[in-house]
């Protein structure tokens, strides 16, 4: 499924993250245990989300494994951090003047809930879009995505693109 397909069906990855307060958890995975502070999972997002604000697909790229997955609205995973750029690259060219910020994180072991809004211009009808969503990362032990899977309201984007305004 090509991009501008997948968006219509609902697939659009768009990522921001906030201040975190206060998080410490840990987690066994293969044996050991693998801990995160608060320190470590805010100065993450906060360097993923200036990643999204640069433009680059290969600045948000670099953030997941090397093997990472993006899967958004259950539609076609991008694997590998090229397939991760190639999905980056089409939603820049999709939304001008995006930005994007965090509603909140949450983490619990290896895995973390990132809730996002993104505010910008639908490249194709200029239309002012803002747009919610949230994605589940699973973090590898060297705070890299190994796998996210993305949530947004696919017929409110579409809405939105098409004149419709932000609910």
């Amino acid at each position: 499924m090509d991009r501008r397909s997948m968006l219509k069906t609902g697939g659009m990855a768009v990522i921001a993250v906030p201040a975190l307060r206060s998080l410490a958890v840990a987690a066994h995975k293969r044996g050991h245990t693998m801990s995160f502070d608060g320190k470590n999972i805010a100065g993450f997002a906060a360097a993923y989300t200036s990643a999204w604000n640069t433009g680059s697909p290969q600045n948000v790229a670099a953030y997941f494994a090397e093997d990472g997955e993006i899967v958004i609205n259950r539609g076609t995973p991008w694997r590998g951090r090229a397939g991760i750029a190639e999905m980056a690259a089409g939603f820049f060219a999709d939304v001008a003047g995006m930005k994007l910020t965090c509603d909140a994180v949450r983490g619990a072991g290896s895995h973390v809930v990132y809730l996002w809004t993104f505010t910008g211009h639908a490249a194709r009808t200029g239309n002012a879009l803002t747009v919610h969503g949230w994605e589940e990362w699973e973090i590898g032990d060297d705070l890299k995505i190994r796998a996210s899977r993305g949530w947004y309201d696919a017929p409110d984007y579409a809405r939105q693109v098409a004149g419709g305004g932000a609910v």
